[in-house]
């Protein structure tokens, strides 16, 4: 999971020209400017762009996931990858020949936002390959299918001293990872930019108990999460079908990630929601037993109405 995506798209570099150097120099002053506290997750409501796409050449993407099995993902640019924010989502993407469902896997570091670049599969089921780019209407999907039940790797180097982890199959954004080693309490965690939750003072031996929140306030749990790093630990849980409600519009801080041995590259308001909980062991047949839990009140969540920033605010 140490190679990423390459900085530039094959396609993008021939399609795109002078549009290439003008892109680069925009993230460069966006990064120079501390751009980061502009980006956003693409929202939920439908926001029109274009679409390239990129082959991954034997590489992964910096969300640090496996390739999906159908083939149908998508990178960001640096405001709506988010710092990693988006990993694991859905969007749904319309183009000229129809609509495809793609799953947040890489960022793309020369597109502006409203330029996604698609996997070359994904691009030939809404346009015509030889064309290059393509107009596109996207936007976020809420409580999407999944292929699996939630799998948790831990990485490689993590000890009971440093804990990071990968957790996949979540569906929605992500709002907080929270671990417990044994019968000990739970810690917070903190996301980086390649998509693993990290715990830099570690979470003890394990064998641990992970709660997962998304940005709707639904929750799952599982446990039995062994220190095993590099393995894909695999489970039933699944977190989606719960509330569609984002219950606070305050923006969760992007604490600075310890440095590692690998680096990767709201809607309206409504009436609070109940969040859905699980439990399972990390089996590949494990069972869930759902119960009702609330959202921690203290949860800071992901305004998706502020996924496309003012100009002047940036």
């Amino acid at each position: 999971m140490s190679a990423h995506r390459s900085a530039f798209s094959a396609r993008w570099l021939a399609a795109g020209g002078a549009a290439v150097l003008a892109g680069i120099l925009g993230v460069a002053m966006l990064l120079t400017n501390g751009g980061s506290a502009c980006a956003a997750p693409p929202g939920t409501t439908q926001k029109s762009g274009k679409a390239t796409f990129y082959d991954l050449a034997g590489t992964s993407g910096n969300c640090s996931l496996e390739v999906p099995a159908d083939d149908l993902y998508v990178a960001l640019g640096p405001s709506e990858y988010s710092a990693g924010a988006s990993c694991g989502a859905y969007l749904d993407v319309t183009g000229p020949k129809g609509k495809v469902r793609v799953k947040v896997f890489d960022s793309c570091p020369e597109c502006p936002a409203g330029h996604i670049d698609l996997s070359r599969t994904a691009f030939k089921k809404i346009g015509a390959e030889i064309d290059g780019i393509i107009p596109i209407k996207y936007k976020l999907v809420t409580n999407p299918a999944t292929p699996a039940g939630i799998s948790v790797r831990i990485k490689e180097g993590a000890s009971q001293y440093w804990f990071a982890a990968r957790i996949d199959n979540h569906a929605n954004l992500l709002s907080k990872v929270q671990v417990a080693s044994g019968g000990g309490s739970f810690k917070s965690a903190h996301r980086t930019d390649y998509n693993y939750w990290l715990i830099d003072a570690g979470a003890g031996s394990g064998p641990y108990k992970i709660k997962i929140t998304d940005v709707y306030g639904n929750t799952a749990t599982v446990t039995g999460v062994k220190m095993s790093p590099g393995t894909v630990q695999k489970t039933s849980t699944r977190i989606t079908g719960g509330s569609t409600t984002v219950t606070t519009v305050e923006k969760a801080a992007t604490p600075t990630a310890k440095a590692t041995t690998s680096t990767p590259a709201k809607a309206a308001k409504s009436a609070p929601p109940s969040a859905a909980a699980t439990s399972a062991a990390p089996l590949p047949e494990s069972a869930t037993a759902p119960s009702a839990e609330a959202p921690a009140a203290d949860q800071p969540l992901v305004d998706l109405a502020a996924a496309e920033p003012a100009p002047s605010s940036c």
